[in-house]
């Protein structure tokens, strides 16, 4: 070894993680599943926006996405070879219910059962969220997550799906990412089913969360075993400048995408200030429904990828605030044009901590897209997509050394996959797929991921 590698050796650390500490791999039932009216699935909101032209930036849908109901064998073992020892899947509702109400699909059951069987047969363990956006579209025809009836029509179907798996799955999700559901899919128009409109969106909200506590609270009262927990997905939020407009701004953001969601869960109340600023705005809270969504949680998911910076704006929407990306010095963007901040994971991370009483965590979603660029073997060197995790890892372990009660880590994505509302353009996978040929190819970042997991460390 010459001068020169010892000295760039004796500047490497190695941070380790605590024993037991969960590493994993996530993806959702929209994005790679296919087979979208197949065995009795029925159809999602996602299903018909689309198909809806002008909804999907390539004009692409997810009917087959990565086909995964068809080779969902082949990708168990693939993860198996790549050493990942949790897999964190959503369940599609439509699948199971087809019309969102009454009876149970057998086959649609029957697959998340062989999945489930296919995963501890590898030796790996499935962790498994309820919703991940894909109401059945015929909910939403009844007025979707507006409507109260939803969250009780939400309860029946988890009750379906934990009598089926719940002797196996020991870690569960009511919701990934409920402000989105709401906000981009009610108050933006953004996402399915494509409202513009705030009341519905904070009405979404609230029901969204009544489902939540309605589900918890089945969880505990039939006695499933394992832990249930809600994922929620907090930017950094950072000011523009030092003036109150701004730091005011900024608060108007937090309150609407933190606390709306964190406080009535944590707390039992919703933030005052945030309805006072919306007005005729909020929601409709009937008496007990903030205590029944005050349900004592086994977990709290948080998924993070960016922070942004937040200026106030009279022409910027419901908030008057404009968001903009931010990125550390020297990072850039991905390609979706997010701002990359590592830090902010562990600012999230402490946030909780300070504000809502260090519950047990799990980072459920971290990752980015990137430019991958394969070479003629379709295989991607993705060295920015390694830098980007292993500095958020770093973020998270920091965060542990200073108490945060963080129990594990999920990268997003396992595979590449329809990106919503940009189609298949970005790319989030530590696995490649050829979309015409649906071949899996393991990335540069799948094999250093499966070195970090084995090692139960990384090295900076």
């Amino acid at each position: 070894m010459d001068w020169a590698t010892q000295s760039i050796f004796s500047f490497m650390t190695t941070l380790h993680f605590p024993k037991n500490f969960v590493w994993g791999v996530a993806a959702s039932a929209y994005q790679i599943e296919g087979a979208w009216n197949e065995d009795g699935r029925g159809e999602s909101i996602w299903d018909r926006f689309a198909h809806t032209p002008y909804h999907i930036q390539t004009g692409e849908n997810g009917d087959r996405a990565c086909d995964h109901y068809h080779l969902m064998p082949n990708d168990v073992a693939l993860m198996k070879d790549l050493g990942f020892p949790f897999y964190s899947f959503t369940v599609s509702w439509p699948r199971v219910v087809p019309t969102g109400e009454g009876k149970a699909n057998k086959k649609g059951l029957d697959f998340y059962d062989r999945l489930v069987d296919e995963l501890l047969k590898a030796g790996i363990q499935p962790k498994t969220t309820l919703h991940h956006w894909d109401l059945p579209q015929n909910l939403q025809d009844k007025g979707g997550w507006p409507e109260r009836d939803t969250a009780d029509r939400f309860v029946e179907y988890a009750r379906f799906v934990f009598d089926r798996l719940g002797d196996r799955v020991r870690i569960w999700s009511t919701h990934n990412e409920p402000w989105v559901a709401a906000f981009l899919g009610y108050a933006t128009g953004v996402h399915a089913p494509g409202i513009c409109d705030y009341s519905q969106a904070y009405q979404a909200a609230h029901h969204l969360l009544l489902a939540h506590g309605k589900t918890v609270q089945l969880f505990r009262e039939g006695g499933y075993k394992g832990e249930i927990g809600l994922i929620l997905n907090l930017n950094g939020l950072t000011p523009a400048s030092d003036s109150q407009a701004d730091i005011d701004a900024t608060q108007r953001v937090h309150d609407e995408t933190h606390a709306l969601f964190l406080d009535p869960v944590f707390k039992g109340e919703y933030p005052q200030r945030l309805f006072d600023f919306i007005g005729p705005h909020q929601p409709k809270v009937k008496a007990g429904d903030v205590e029944l969504i005050h349900q004592p949680m086994d977990y709290f998911g948080l998924n993070y990828y960016n922070t942004d910076i937040v200026s106030y704006d009279v022409f910027a929407g419901l908030n008057k605030a404009r968001i903009t990306p931010f990125s550390s010095a020297g990072w850039g963007q991905t390609d979706m044009k997010w701002g990359i901040h590592p830090a902010g994971l562990k600012n999230e991370l402490m946030y909780i901590k300070e504000n809502y009483g260090n519950p047990k965590m799990y980072v459920t979603e971290n990752g980015c897209a990137m430019p991958d660029v394969p070479d003629e073997n379709e295989f991607v060197a993705d060295w920015g997509r390694i830098h980007y995790i292993k500095s958020h890892i770093q973020s998270l372990h920091e965060a542990i050394q200073d108490g945060v009660n963080v129990q594990g880590y999920f990268v997003w994505s396992i595979f590449d996959n329809f990106e919503w509302e940009r189609g298949y353009g970005p790319r989030f996978g530590l696995v490649r797929v050829n979309y015409e040929t649906l071949e899996r190819i393991p990335k540069q970042s799948a094999h250093w991921f499966s070195k970090i997991i084995k090692q139960n460390a990384v090295t900076i």
